[in-house]
């Protein structure tokens, strides 16, 4: 039996944004180099990425408790590498405190449990619907109309290759 879980995204002006999920807020935004953004949260594609890092994290604690290996370590790095408004790869790189012999069954489980990793190699059905809602559209149209006039697609892409160019380079 199916399932749902829901996230609500309340756009708070330029590039800010509260999700609500669950009992808890998470602040999105977008670095100071981009124009709009504040740096008030991390960016939507890292909080992506940080799904995958926790959701394989716990995963793999998961895997080890069944299995009664002993943990001293447990760290997991995900890295996205772009392609226009999207990744192109996730790479998964864990670092793993436990017997040599375990690491490979321990990934493996983890990848079948992982529901995260699941549903990005899954390609899950996006359903995108909107509602107008009355007297509300025109609240700061004016603000929404110069973001949008200053933007193009390029820009969106360029917000989200910049900043990782710049920690590149440092």
């Amino acid at each position: 039996m199916a399932s749902e879980r829901t996230a609500r995204g309340d756009w708070k002006g330029g590039w800010l944004c509260h999700v609500a999920v669950g009992d808890f807020t998470i602040t999105v935004d977008e670095p100071e180099s981009v124009v709009g953004g504040t740096n008030q949260g991390p960016q939507p594609t890292d909080l992506l990425l940080a799904s995958v890092a926790s959701c394989f994290a716990l995963a793999l604690a998961h895997a080890a408790r069944k299995r009664s290996v002993p943990l001293h370590h447990l760290s997991v790095d995900v890295t996205g590498v772009y392609d226009g408004p999207r990744f192109e790869s996730i790479r998964v790189d864990a670092e793993v405190g436990c017997e040599e012999h375990e690491l490979d069954r321990l990934l493996t489980m983890a990848e079948r449990v992982c529901y995260v990793t699941n549903t990005l190699r899954g390609g899950p059905e996006l359903i995108i619907d909107g509602t107008v809602v009355p007297g509300l559209a025109a609240v700061d149209e004016q603000s929404v109309h110069r973001l949008v006039s200053d933007m193009d697609v390029s820009d969106l892409t360029q917000m989200h290759e910049s900043p990782r160019r710049e920690a590149d380079q440092e």
